[in-house]
């Protein structure tokens, strides 16, 4: 990555959060770095997206009034010059797993940077947590060192080693730092996925029990996937795609070609089922 690299910067957290500040002062020292982000806490929003958003300038970056998302669109359209690759992170919590592509705000921002043909990489910190409420949990500058660590190695080398030729963004998770550098594994979005909900009266509550289990020793998910890699101690790093692709079924077809044989005619000649 030389000097002149523009990156734009973004995550769900906030532009006050601590992560983003760490990521910015590793990504800085190479790279021409850009901070678009949203002005609060806007985690779990998806690709959510606004028609119109207020814009603050601060002292790192402006700082939108929007989700992680309009974030992107805003800076790569409008507020900052155009990057050679977009990051979002330093997420406070692990993102793993399938179902969190579409629900994360940190993932949806490389998603979002995906759709304009731009490179991107998500980074989360895993913080393992007791019963204290998680946004209780305080997590310092030094506890992102890794994070921040290996998201720079990653913008510094993977555009000039073709990465981004196979994968439209990479989803990293990062354990806490413990002393050496942790080791690095390339791995798969888990399928795991445990929702449920209980209804008190006149509210439905709803829990994610992926996050119940997340043991070493007893740890469900198979080898090769990001939640064993993180969880075990290794960075996970997971080479997605977005669009998703499709796949041609032959079932599909057969229901195609037989839709105008299934639906009968009106009195007024037109096509009912």
């Amino acid at each position: 990555m030389s000097d002149d690299c523009e990156i734009l910067l973004t995550n769900d957290d906030g532009i006050d959060s601590t992560g983003i500040r760490a990521l910015y002062d590793a990504l800085s020292e190479h790279a021409n770095v850009t901070v678009v982000a949203p002005a609060d806490d806007r985690s779990a929003c998806g690709r959510s997206l606004s028609h119109e958003v207020e814009v603050d300038e601060r002292g790192l970056g402006y700082a939108v009034h929007g989700t992680p998302a309009d974030c992107v669109v805003a800076g790569l359209a409008e507020l900052g010059p155009y990057p050679d690759l977009v990051v979002a992170g330093c997420n406070k919590g692990a993102n793993l797993g399938e179902y969190v592509l579409g629900r994360s705000g940190t993932i949806s921002a490389a998603v979002e940077a995906a759709f304009f043909d731009v490179p991107a990489i998500a980074t989360s910190l895993y913080v393992p947590v007791d019963d204290t409420p998680f946004r209780e949990v305080d997590v310092t500058a030094e506890e992102y060192a890794e994070a921040a660590r290996v998201t720079s190695y990653f913008a510094e080398n993977a555009l000039e080693a073709g990465v981004f030729d196979h994968a439209a963004y990479l989803n990293i998770n990062v354990p806490l730092p413990d002393g050496d550098p942790a080791p690095i594994e390339i791995t798969r979005p888990s399928k795991r996925y445990e929702m449920d909900a209980e209804r008190d009266g006149a509210h439905v509550q709803l829990h994610d029990r992926v996050w119940d289990d997340m043991d070493p020793d007893s740890l469900p998910d198979p080898d090769g996937t990001d939640r064993r890699a993180v969880v075990e101690g290794r960075i996970s790093v997971s080479p997605l795609t977005a669009p998703h692709t499709t796949n041609h079924h032959e079932a599909l077809d057969a229901l195609a070609d037989a839709y105008h044989d299934a639906v009968g005619p009106t009195d007024d000649g037109e096509q009912w089922l």
